[in-house]
């Protein structure tokens, strides 16, 4: 593993030792246990979208194991002025250590790993968001304790988030069923990829994916970027694709609910549901810093 670009590269060998090792940095640092292992090393963390999460728990994850990060917007870069991304890479590559990036376009990522010589961290794109997808599974771990035998649903848009949470869950052993209106379905190379799973459905019928799921998984409608869109998809999505009562109701009766956030209550997720699952959704939450930090200790750390 030389960076984290999409879980599509990983197998489920090294999806697990990344959530081995999360739950024992997450040990440690709940417990005040010191572990310095990137003293010296500095981390580049690049935004071209806005971020709360991704930037504090990057940030102090970078602090807890003894290194630096920088926060680099894309105003304070040549990039954001035209500079190809592949001499920033090389650029970048002679100061740091690592890079994290949040931006739009995956091909953005995938190029600052093909012409970098450092790891590169995917932040987020509009093709996956790795990074919160093994909180997620940190957190289905650690009220469920194993992958097997659960199912997994996600309603709403096929999003960077359904596609990867599809192919976490897929990788990992869960079935995972997914609920999206025609002309938002997930990508076509993560459909193709879990086309060959049996344990992989495709509806436009949340109550259906739902059924006997242990964890139900929503998004916002409309995520960064597609703001001109959101009364569109208001539309399209209300009154169906949204974790509500009857939803909860055909799951089974000890469903764990998940959401990224933000979360915009009375549309996606009901204030009822949100608050009577807030305790699953703000460890997911929690658990963005400990499962960085495997990544993080993981790609960085030292190799010997």
């Amino acid at each position: 593993m030389k960076h984290l670009l999409k879980l599509l590269d990983l197998s489920k060998e090294e999806i697990i030792e990344l959530l081995d090792l999360a739950d024992k940095l997450k040990y440690e640092t709940r417990n005040h246990i010191p572990h310095p292992l990137l003293a010296g090393k500095t981390l580049g963390m690049i935004f071209q979208k806005a971020s709360t999460r991704t930037r504090v728990s990057f940030e102090t994850g970078m602090y807890q194991l003894g290194g630096h990060a920088l926060f680099l917007s894309s105003n304070d870069l040549q990039i954001g002025r035209g500079e190809p991304v592949q001499d920033t890479a090389r650029v970048l590559s002679r100061y740091l250590d690592g890079i994290m990036i949040r931006t739009f376009a995956q091909k953005e990522v995938e190029d600052l790993a093909q012409y970098g010589s450092i790891p590169i961290i995917n932040g987020l794109t509009d093709f996956c968001h790795p990074c919160q997808v093994l909180a997620d599974l940190q957190t289905i771990r650690e009220y469920k304790v194993d992958f097997d035998q659960l199912k997994m649903c996600y309603v709403g848009d096929g999003n960077n988030m359904a596609n990867s949470l599809i192919v976490g869950g897929l990788k990992v052993g869960m079935q995972v069923s997914a609920a999206c209106p025609e002309g938002y379905h997930p990508d076509p190379q993560v459909l193709q990829f879990a086309s060959a799973y049996q344990g992989f459905t495709l509806t436009d019928d949340p109550i259906a994916a739902a059924k006997n799921a242990d964890i139900l998984v929503t998004d916002v409608w409309a995520s960064m970027g597609q703001e001109g869109e959101a009364e569109k998809r208001r539309q399209v999505f209300a009154g169906k694709y949204q974790i509500n009562a009857a939803l909860m109701g055909a799951a089974k009766k000890d469903a764990m609910v998940l959401h990224c956030l933000p979360a915009h209550r009375g549309e996606e997720i009901t204030e009822e549901v949100f608050e009577g699952h807030a305790a699953s959704i703000f460890d997911e939450a929690e658990n963005r810093l400990h499962a960085q930090k495997a990544v993080l200790v993981k790609l960085l750390g030292s190799k010997a």
